[in-house]
């Protein structure tokens, strides 16, 4: 009788033991909850430079400790510089409940804060955030948006100075932008407002319809020493094939917002690594999905900026590239 007794006050033991543990295996072998994150560009989804950058994002955010399918759902949603698209995918991504959004682009972020004004929202490729209203200010954003700028209005100015040494005898240039833009009119302000020392004058050109801006280029382009610049847009890049090609076509030397366009035939630009704001937003992603808020997050400005030029572009316009310039270049296209 003893035996027995001692044996079953033993397994009353185990068993209470083993009870206890339930709850904690149940725990443990419950999946990891799945965090929803939006992703919503001006850009098309076939543009090659938008790809690599969206593979940069979800290797870092791997690197990070979330991988699609294990424990983050992305939905991605791309404008291709139509408005209307834009606003549309807006909502959309509004109506799947994610946890955060990433937003790339000037014309992508307005439709995007109107669409909700609780969703963490993470920018990148946007200049002046504070002059178009998106941030109250860069160190406390305040609401729920932060992220990162590509440049300040100011660079616009440095784009038409290296224009300038790349081709001395500019004396004109034509400026595309996409006027229904704040951005847009904002490059163009900064362009405008160095014109004078360099003895260069600026003409507008709206980026359109292809036959339209066929038309103005080719209408500026008749008169000698004109040179180019492309603002950063949307717009301008769903129709950079066409504007590469205009810019051959009538021997205009050519300065453009990202990298993108030299590898493509353009003659050169300065701007942020591109690459690089897609990583630093795949920061900001995990900071907040981890409970910190974009209000406390403050926007951050590109730790660098490269010039690139392509010289066989530069042959081609007839193009003797100072050999200063050629050594101050990050990367030279030959």
């Amino acid at each position: 009788m003893q035996i027995g007794l001692l044996q079953r006050r033993e397994f009353i033991t185990l068993l209470s033991g083993a009870t206890a543990a339930w709850p904690r295996l149940a725990r443990a072998q419950q999946p990891e909850r799945v965090r929803r994150i939006g992703a919503l560009s001006g850009a098309g989804e076939t543009d090659p430079l938008f790809r690599a950058a969206t593979t940069v994002f979800v290797e870092r955010l791997q690197q990070l400790g979330w991988t699609e399918g294990r424990n983050i759902q992305i939905d991605y949603r791309w404008g291709g510089g139509d408005p209307d698209r834009i606003r549309r995918h807006a909502s959309e991504l509004v109506a799947l409940v994610p946890d955060v959004i990433l937003v790339t682009g000037t014309a992508a972020v307005g439709p995007m804060i109107k669409a909700t004004r609780t969703v963490p929202i993470v920018f990148v490729i946007v200049p002046d955030p504070v002059g178009a209203g998106y941030v109250d200010n860069l160190a406390r954003p305040g609401g729920n948006v932060t992220g990162f700028t590509n440049f300040e209005y100011g660079l616009s100015a440095k784009w038409l100075q290296l224009l300038k040494e790349i081709a001395p005898k500019i004396t004109r240039v034509a400026v595309l932008r996409d006027a229904e833009l704040a951005a847009g009119t904002g490059q163009f302000g900064a362009i405008q407002a160095m014109a004078p020392s360099l003895g260069i004058e600026v003409v507008p050109i709206n980026v359109r319809e292809p036959a339209d801006m066929e038309r103005d280029v080719a209408a500026f382009a008749r008169s000698p020493n004109g040179g180019l610049i492309v603002t950063q847009s949307a717009l301008a890049l769903a129709h950079r094939p066409l504007i590469i090609a205009l810019a051959a076509r009538h021997k205009l030397p050519a300065m453009y917002s990202n990298q993108l366009w030299v590898s493509g035939g353009g003659l050169s630009c300065y701007a942020a690594n591109f690459a690089d704001e897609f990583r630093r937003g795949a920061g900001y992603i995990d900071r907040i999905l981890r409970g910190e808020k974009p209000a406390d997050l403050p926007v951050q400005a590109p730790t660098k900026y490269e010039l690139v030029i392509n010289l066989k572009t530069a042959k081609a316009l007839g193009l003797d590239v100072p050999a200063t310039l050629l050594a101050r270049a990050d990367e030279v296209i030959e």
